[in-house]
């Protein structure tokens, strides 16, 4: 619930929005690099408005049904800051799905796994080029907070694969 209770603080930090609004991030933007899914997301805003944290106003555009506009108070900007200080220093283990196949990796023929390894290893150069084109485009010009991700998941790929490279040198 935490990483939950900050991603919406944190998107109520940069203004207020509606629901739907809301899940649109989460969904478009967040879940890309979160892992976060969010099923529903008005349950989790009433409880954050039982704590104080943000509060809704009715809002009515023309004839368009009536939605609620969702702001922080300054409990949920004391809470949200409160929360990113505390991710900033937490240390949770990458969860790597090659790592599972490392440990059974001695069950497949060594020209299996050289064949496998060696287009796991294509996959990441494409994604890896990917992002980098992702980086340079004038689409994220202003988005700072989406580049710096990118180049941290750059990182991580890259990362990777050096290590594959190591790998297939010794199989």
């Amino acid at each position: 619930m935490i990483e939950q209770e900050l991603i919406l603080l944190g998107l109520l930090r940069q203004s207020p929005k509606h629901g739907y609004e809301i899940k649109l991030k989460v969904r478009k933007i967040l879940s890309l690099f979160t892992g976060v899914q969010l099923k529903s997301i008005y349950y989790p805003l009433r409880i954050l408005e039982k704590e104080g944290l943000l509060t809704k106003q009715a809002f009515r555009k023309d004839s368009r049904p009536e939605r609620f506009v969702y702001c922080l108070t300054d409990k949920g900007k004391r809470r949200f800051e409160m929360l990113l200080n505390k991710n900033l220093l937490d240390f949770k283990r990458p969860q790597f799905t090659l790592d599972l196949s490392l440990y059974f990796l001695n069950f497949l023929k060594p020209a299996t796994a050289r064949k496998r390894l060696e287009k796991r290893l294509e996959i990441l150069e494409k994604i890896s080029s990917g992002i980098e084109g992702m980086i340079n485009s004038s689409d994220l010009k202003d988005q700072l907070a989406l580049v710096r991700i990118m180049e941290h998941n750059l990182c991580l790929l890259r990362a990777e694969a050096l290590f594959l490279g190591n790998l297939l040198k010794s199989i």
